[in-house]
Formats: structure tokens, sequence, C-alpha cells
């Protein structure tokens, strides 16, 4: 979706680093080895991200560090767009469907960190879930989002990563 929309591969991989989620951050050379590109690309495309008012620099007295800039009237708008274009929100709504009594969801891995891997790695926490369901249901959401998804079930989830659900 996102793909036809923004041309640069370097662009694109850099709005999921800053916007899959807002406490990711990065400095030049450290994003240039991360994503195995040239400094120079980055450097014109975090320029462009952050003349646009997308990203922040921070400067400190030996690195300058990027962030998304939560302040931006477009962040939550930009967020949702990322996870749709990563497939998130598909997974969610899948899951919520008939999974049971889900107490939340996390993304962990490659994609909590924003990068963009082609595995996505999930949590579903809750008391009582459905595991076959979820079992058949992994195909179908690969299939659809065109990315690996590994799926852990769990009563009580107590490690790190992004919440992306919530049940209050």
């Amino acid at each position: 979706m996102l793909d036809s929309l923004i041309t640069s591969k370097t662009r694109m991989r850099l709005l999921v680093k800053f916007f899959i989620n807002a406490a990711n951050a990065g400095y030049l050379r450290g994003l240039a080895t991360e994503m195995n590109e040239n400094t120079n690309a980055i450097r014109k495309e975090l320029n462009n991200l952050s003349e646009a008012g997308y990203i922040v620099r921070d400067a400190t007295e030996t690195k300058v560090m990027y962030r998304a800039n939560t302040a931006h009237p477009l962040f939550a708008t930009l967020q949702q767009l990322i996870r749709k274009h990563i497939g998130i929100d598909r997974i969610i709504t899948q899951i919520l469907e008939r999974m049971g009594e889900v107490t939340r969801i996390f993304v962990l891995g490659d994609y909590a960190q924003g990068i963009d891997s082609g595995t996505i790695e999930i949590v579903i926490e809750g008391p009582a879930l459905n595991e076959s369901y979820i079992q058949q249901l992994v195909p179908k959401i690969q299939n659809e989002i065109k990315k690996d998804v590994n799926i852990q079930i769990t009563p009580l989830f107590t490690g790190d990563g992004l919440l992306i659900f919530e049940n209050n």
C-alpha cells in the first residue's frame, strides 16, 4: 500500500523504525549499519523527514539522535499507516474475532525495534485462549500480509515488548 506512495525504500524503512514504536531512536551511523545502507542515503532521508517535522533531531556533544516527533499533528496518523503497512492491524482484528478473552497483545523482536525484517513476533496474553484457532489463523495471516508471523500464547506475559492492544 505505502510502497507505491513512498517510493524511497530508505525513507520507508526509517518511517517504520521511528513510527512503529515512538520509543525507537537512532543516530546516523547506527541506522546505516542496522539498515545496511550508505550513510549518505540515510542522512538525506533523515534531513528530509526532519525538515518536514516528522522526526526530531537531538544533538548531544558526540552524536545526533533522531526519533519520531510525537507532537507532530500527523504522528498518530503516520503510526496507524505504518502499522497497517506492516499488517499489525489485520493480525489484531483477526485474533480478537474468535480468540477468547484476550488481555494484551505485544509485538516482540525486530518489529518492536522498528526493523522490517519480514518476521513479526506476537505474544497474546489471556486466561483461556483458543490455541487451535490461532494455529489455523497463522497461515491465513501470513498469506494476507506477506510476512512470517510467529505467535506465542500465554496466560501472563512478563517480558518486554511493544504493547499494541490492551483490554481494560
